[in-house]
């Protein structure tokens, strides 16, 4: 399964969710932003190969419908409505994420944390 994770500038949220999910079996991931001084910028490609899409804001998925409105046509959106207070791998966010987004990706084992 592909899955995309999508945040403004692509620095904190969207990496942390990628390096968290990078490890789960059956589960490829890229993240990107959608503003112009993104680290990562989201591309048409990226969104064609994705089989779900993750945005961390309503506002992410509005600048992403508007420029990508025919590749959205039949992918999986899901808001997770974390809001941009988070540094990169911060461990409230990781424990969000991990309570968050699982559920939308039922065919994938759960990786438990060994610490």
């Amino acid at each position: 399964m592909n899955v995309l994770f999508v945040c403004g500038k692509n620095k904190l949220r969207s990496p942390t969710a990628e390096q968290i999910f990078s490890t789960y079996p059956g589960v490829d991931v890229a993240s990107a932003g959608v503003n112009n001084d993104a680290e990562s910028s989201l591309s048409t490609e990226l969104v064609e190969w994705a089989d779900i899409i993750f945005v961390m804001e309503s506002v992410h998925k509005r600048k992403m419908s508007s420029k990508f409105q025919r590749s959205l046509k039949h992918k999986k959106v899901v808001c997770l409505d974390i809001p941009d207070n988070y540094d990169f791998m911060d461990p409230d966010l990781i424990r969000l994420l991990k309570k968050t987004v699982p559920p939308f990706l039922p065919h994938v084992t759960l990786v438990e944390d060994t610490e």
